[in-house]
């Protein structure tokens, strides 16, 4: 059996690769295993990437609306556009979730030139220009020109003094990150130069969706209890991640809902968030 991917492109469909997602939702072995004999029923040849992601979405969203939430990351983390202002906030959240003083669309003069930094981070001796590329497009990839030219702009900001956080620092690196894919040789150059990239699925130990997994930084796009207008609603008010709701469930104020409501997306996030994910 065949997949049609967002591209058009055919190609062969692989069981174990959908087991391995609905494992990564925080389901368990024996609701994996129905929900793909659920899925099995609605396979076809030449099915989309699309349809799949919404029979697999839809039965997991049955057993637990927080498996459904966590299969949805990619397409949440999408929903943090369309030009991917609130992307860049996620980014300083992940990294302040590391030890890291963070913020956000910063200019500073290079040593030729002018340049805007996404995320500037610092921890200890540690300050980051952080290069945020975000991508609408499912099966996007970032190509080598794009670490080359932002190799290009660490450079031209390297050996000069930058206050931030109070105290003047240089920048010691710089990072790329992006919500899509790398190109083998965009790897390839991150890895020679020294170039730290991150990216949905790199490094594989450590890409972006272990480290959501692992540390509950989920988007607030991901929750299934929130409509798209109530999503937007939140970001525009500076609640970035569901656990941001938990710890201050007055941004639901912000929405037109009820309290039965309230309650439900609450519950969500805590099992989104507090839920461990099982992975054998």
């Amino acid at each position: 059996m065949r997949v049609k991917k967002y591209s058009g492109e055919l190609v062969p469909f692989n069981p174990d690769s959908l087991r391995h997602s609905l494992s990564r939702s925080g389901a368990t072995n024996e609701q994996v295993d129905r929900v793909y004999r659920d899925i099995q029923s609605h396979l076809y040849d030449g099915i989309s990437t699309r349809e799949l992601y919404e029979l697999a979405f839809d039965c997991l969203k049955i057993h637990r609306g927080a498996y459904a939430a966590r299969y949805s990351l990619k397409k949440a983390l999408r929903e943090l556009g369309p030009e991917g202002f609130y992307f860049e906030r996620w980014i300083a959240k992940l990294f302040a979730d590391d030890g890291y003083e963070t913020t956000t669309s910063q200019l500073v003069k290079g040593h030729a030139v002018t340049h805007e930094i996404d995320v500037v981070a610092s921890k200890g001796k540690e300050l980051l220009a952080i290069e945020c590329k975000f991508r609408n497009d499912v099966d996007a990839k970032i190509s080598v020109t794009t670490p080359m030219y932002f190799m290009s702009r660490v450079t031209d900001i390297r050996r000069l003094p930058f206050t931030f956080f109070g105290r003047s620092q240089e920048f010691t690196t710089g990072w790329l990150v992006t919500n899509a894919y790398l190109t083998a040789d965009a790897k390839s150059f991150g890895s020679y130069y020294n170039l730290n990239l991150l990216s949905w699925d790199y490094p594989s130990a450590a890409s972006i969706k272990v480290r959501v997994d692992d540390n509950g930084l989920y988007p607030v796009t991901c929750l299934t209890t929130l409509k798209d207008e109530e999503k937007a609603t939140l970001l525009k008010n500076e609640c970035i991640l569901v656990r941001d709701l938990l710890d201050i469930p007055k941004f639901l104020q912000h929405l037109s809902i009820d309290v039965a409501k309230q309650k439900q997306i609450i519950q969500e996030a805590e099992e989104l968030v507090r839920s461990p994910v099982r992975v054998d």
